[in-house]
């Protein structure tokens, strides 16, 4: 406990303004022996050294001394509840931790070791063992006689301590313990049965005085051992005194240095500190002033989205509400008053959807029910003069159900275009029965009804205005089209370019952002949300312009950082990246807007396939000339080719129903000529006919590769008057008026190809039955003489066979030229059809020879009944001879003129074959040979 003698209280100031201990002086060779304390201790003094002003160590307000002690000494210095029994006396004043912390040393003290003591060890070492040895052999006398006394006293004690019973010694010993009360009150030698005798008060007596021995005893042996111990404890009190001066001196030095560091403190912290916690201050003032003016923003977002809806801003409402959303998220996350925005955000968010589905299907609606005849495609203005154009409020409803991923918008477009077409056929309908008077809409009121009523130019005429309106749908859903187009691929550009952006961003920073970039980003998220504008555009605006403003207040350096803020701020305003679909839903979008229009492109041709049946379910259609049917067709391939080029689709309903009545009007077409042809040959008598010049031009024409129906001439004073021969290629041919008008009809079946071409194959196939009805019949007619019957002719001569045979030469002649015609009008895959016009010309030429072998045979019947009666007498040449010729000679004169001259020269030939046969067996069954005699003929 005790310290170097003669140290300084107050440290000193070294040369560079810190204070630095002094160190001890060296010790002395020799010290000089203190003289103890007296026995009773004296107040302390403190002469020359009174206590600081500042405040103490050990006591803030009052002096303590060794009298403010409440207890005693060994009480004070031994706590059970401390290991260490100084640190009781720190710890009572500054807490039980203070003891237990660990100070750091000091950088202005040595380190002592134990090598700082060698050389005053050295040096007391020979004295220590010179006092040593003296004191084992000459001890001292008072030492000698202490220790005797003490060991006689000691003795005595023991002896005098043994007469005290061994109960009052025990570490449990308590009086409250009814047994040990009982050992040292021995109440069984008093009289219990009350009062007091005089052996009672003997005994008491007795007891008093013993137990007041025991305490003598042991006051005499405490007594004892104090005054042993006497020395002992009056050093431990001059301890105590010096260790108080010692606490006096130390509270001084720290008073002093208290004044110093509250100096310190004053003139060079305070200033300083103020300073930093101003700024800090006004920093946490400018952070809560922003988040205040983004709390008022939040606040404003309900009225702002409303505002927004009103003017169909659905994407900067989507916008808003997302970057709220986020806001209420990081920022203002824990705010009691917020607590339920984020859930009416959500409400507000799904209400907007169904907004923005609601108004894209009242936008579908209106657009595809308006007339386009005198309006754009897309309208520039609605109604509200301050609303935005059609075209923007279509982008801007594709773009936020984009946002959103209502994919299925496209339905909705695809049910009211659904409506929309069967609208324009009922509306056209009405119109034009609207400009008929005939028509009574009050009693005939479907509009199939309405349409059967009318006659086919009228019906025509809705056909067209029907084909018209379709047209203008089409164009009209495909610019719709090609906006929501545009918009999809917008968005998917923009999703390219984020990628690459996010990429590229994904690189190490060549140079790290300046520190004002989170604040920037922050002012135009603010600037964001607080703009009272409309559109978000304006807002962003604001942002680009504090910022620039900033930027130029800063340096050319922080100007290019802000910019670079704030146009990634823009991009992740404006993108919605989290919320927009995939590359792939994108593109499924594209896809299904193409199928879409294709979509379209059906239902037109549907609904004009109703209107075609509604007319046709009556059999009206197959009723019409051909010339109608072919203004029908072409109209009908026209619609059809004009889609095709809008829409890049082949629909194949309209053409289908086309094909169908097209197969009706052909099996009507060709059963009207084959009963007109039946007709025909059943009325024909087999006779010459005169050609007219109109048929005559009309074989000219085929001759000259033009297989079409010339138009009818009007009949005029300078026509030329029918001819005997219908000229075909230089050659005569006698016909019946029956081939002239089959000529004519296979002209229209060629017609009807020309104007149809999708019916060539079907017309082809009548065309040969036709050709197959017109042979078969004129060889019932002719050949099996059903003529006879049928007409009342009296017999089927020569003349009638031979013309027979010239009409069956002449279509003959025509076969090739109409094989080559449909040729032309045939896919190479149809080429095997054409194998009918090989069979029928055939049948044509097997029947020419038919025709030619009945003329033989009737000759040759001719000639077995005349040469039966021949005989070899006068006159000569014979009757029979003579009939034989004028036979003959009236069957030349009945043929050569109908039949060519190459054609008559060989049936003469076969004719005059017959006749030398007939006449040789004649003359072998009469007998006659050839022997060169008058007989012989």
């Amino acid at each position: 406990m005790a310290s170097g003698h003669g140290s300084s209280p107050l440290p000193r100031g070294g040369r560079d303004g810190i204070y630095h201990k002094e160190r001890d002086p060296p010790p002395p060779r020799c010290r000089t022996i203190c003289s103890l304390p007296d026995v009773c201790p004296k107040e302390p003094t403190g002469e020359g050294r009174g206590l600081c002003d500042g405040p103490s160590v050990v006591a803030e307000h009052d002096r303590w001394t060794v009298y403010s002690s409440k207890v005693n000494l060994p009480a004070a210095l031994n706590d059970p509840r401390l290991a260490k029994r100084e640190s009781d006396f720190f710890t009572k004043t500054w807490g039980l931790d203070f003891a237990e912390t660990e100070v750091m040393p000091s950088f202005y003290l040595p380190n002592i070791t134990r090598e700082h003591f060698g050389p005053y060890l050295q040096e007391m070492a020979q004295r220590e063992r010179i006092h040593e040895r003296c004191k084992t052999i000459c001890p001292n006398k008072d030492d000698v006689d202490a220790v005797s006394s003490i060991t006689t006293n000691h003795d005595k004690s023991r002896a005098e301590l043994e007469q005290v019973p061994k109960i009052f010694m025990k570490p449990d010993f308590a009086l409250e313990d009814p047994a040990t009360f009982n050992a040292v009150l021995p109440w069984s030698h008093f009289n219990s049965a009350g009062g007091k005798s005089s052996r009672d008060v003997a005994s008491s007596k007795l007891l008093q005085e013993k137990l007041s021995h025991y305490l003598d005893v042991v006051e005499v042996s405490i007594a004892r051992q104090i005054s042993l111990r006497s020395e002992a404890f009056f050093h431990a009190m001059s301890s105590q005194h010096e260790l108080q001066d010692r606490l006096e001196e130390t509270q001084r030095a720290v008073a002093v240095l208290r004044g110093r560091t509250a100096a310190i403190d004053r003139v060079m912290c305070q200033g300083p500190l103020r300073a930093v916690r101003t700024a800090l201050t006004r920093n946490n003032c400018v952070k809560l002033h922003n988040k205040l003016k983004l709390m008022a923003a939040v606040h404003q977002t309900q009225p702002t989205v409303q505002l927004l809806l009103s003017t169909s801003e659905f994407v900067g409402a989507l916008e808003l509400i997302s970057t709220t959303k986020e806001v209420l998220q990081q920022e203002l996350q824990g705010i009691h008053s917020f607590r339920h925005l984020g859930s009416q955000l959500c409400e507000l968010e799904k209400l907007i959807d169904k907004m923005m589905v609601e108004d894209f299907s009242m936008y579908a609606r209106s657009d595809l029910n308006r007339s386009l005849k005198d309006e754009p495609l897309v309208l520039e203005k609605v109604h509200n003069p301050n609303a935005a154009s059609q075209k923007e409020r279509l982008e801007s409803l594709v773009f936020g159900l984009l946002r959103q991923r209502k994919l299925d918008f496209l339905d909705i477009y695809s049910e009211e275009m659904i409506l929309a077409a069967k609208a324009i056929v009922s509306q056209c309908v009405a119109e034009n029965v609207l400009l008929i008077e005939d028509i009574d809409t009050e009693v005939v009121t479907k509009l199939a009804d309405q349409m059967r009523l009318m006659t086919f130019p009228q019906w025509f005429e809705l056909l067209k205005t029907v084909f018209e309106s379709f047209l203008l749908f089409l164009q009209k859903i495909k610019a719709t089209l090609s906006v929501i187009k545009n918009v999809v691929l917008e968005v998917l550009a923009s999703n390219q370019r984020n990628r690459l952006l996010e990429e590229a961003g994904s690189a190490p920073p060549v140079q790290e952002a300046p520190d004002g970039l989170s604040l920037l980003q922050g002012e135009a998220e603010l600037a964001y949300l607080t703009h009272e504008g409309l559109f978000i555009s304006d807002a962003l605006n604001e942002a680009s312009r504090i910022q620039q403003s900033r930027a130029e207040a800063d340096g050319s350096e922080s100007a290019s950082g802000a910019t670079e803020s704030f146009v990634s701020r823009e991009q992740s305003f404006m993108s919605g990246d989290n919320m927009m679909p995939s590359d792939l839903e994108l593109n499924r979008v594209i896809n299904n807007i193409q199928e879409l229009l294709h979509t379209a492109s059906d239902v037109s041709h549907d609904r004009c396939v109703k209107v075609l049946t509604a007319r046709a379910k009556d059999g009206s259609l197959e009723r019409l000339s051909s010339a109608e049917f072919v203004c029908l067709s072409r109209a009908v391939e026209g619609f059809v080719r004009d889609t095709e080029e809008l829409c890049g689709r082949r629909s194949v309903s309209l053409r289908g129903a086309l094909q169908s009545q097209a197969n009706r009007f052909v099996h009507r077409f060709h059963e009207e000529r084959k009963t007109k042809l039946s007709l025909l040959l059943d009325n024909e008598r087999w006779k010459q006919a005169e050609v007219p010049s109109e048929f005559q031009d009309l074989v000219n024409s085929i001759a000259d590769g033009r297989i079409t129906l010339p138009e009818r001439k009007i009949p005029g004073p300078e026509d030329r008057k029918p001819t005997e021969f219908l000229l075909v290629n230089g050659q005569k041919y006698a016909v019946i008026g029956t081939v002239l008008l089959l000529i004519r009809i296979f002209l229209e079946y060629c017609q009807c190809v020309n104007d149809i071409p999708s019916i060539a194959t079907d017309m082809l196939t009548r065309l040969s039955d036709l050709l197959k009805h017109f042979n078969s019949r004129s060889c019932q007619l002719v050949l099996g003489a059903g003529a006879l019957q049928v007409v009342g002719l009296k017999t089927i001569t020569t003349k009638n066979l031979a013309l027979a045979s010239r009409c069956l030469q002449l279509v003959v002649h025509y076969i090739p030229i109409i094989r080559a015609h449909f040729e032309t009008k045939l896919q190479p895959k149809q080429f095997s059809v054409l194998r009918h016009f090989d069979h029928i010309t055939k049948d044509y030429n097997d029947h020419i020879a038919e025709i030619s072998a009945k003329l033989v045979a009737i000759m040759d019947s001719l000639f077995e009944k005349v040469l039966s009666k021949y005989e070899v007498k006068a006159p000569m040449p014979s009757a029979c001879f003579r009939n034989v010729c004028k036979q003959m000679a009236k069957m030349h004169e009945a043929i050569s003129e109908l039949l060519p001259e190459e054609q008559t020269q060989m049936l003469f030939l076969r004719i005059n074959a017959s006749f030398k046969l007939h006449l040789k067996r004649q003359l072998a069954r009469l007998g006659v040979v050839n022997d060169g005699g008058p007989q012989n003929g």
